[in-house]
């Protein structure tokens, strides 16, 4: 089955590199680079940041309510 949003092959990246090449020039890509580096290495941060957050509340509720276990002792 053909995909409609299938990735871009070798030539549609050539083609979407020198249309960039030519909108900012070559002294601006690097600038560009690094700041997209930046957003992805913050977005990084930020996701593991709230899945450890996440994870430390979810045992918190653990430990708090009476495990199943203990309730059928009782």
């Amino acid at each position: 089955m053909i995909s409609l949003f299938s990735l871009p092959g070798g030539m549609e990246l050539m083609l979407i590199f020198f249309v960039v090449l030519l909108m900012f020039g070559g002294k601006k890509i690097p600038e560009l680079a690094k700041g997209l580096g930046k957003g992805i290495r913050e977005f990084n941060n930020a996701r593991s940041s709230i899945e450890s957050e996440i994870k430390a509340g979810m045992k918190e509720v653990e430990e708090k309510a009476p495990s199943a276990k203990d309730e059928k002792s009782a």
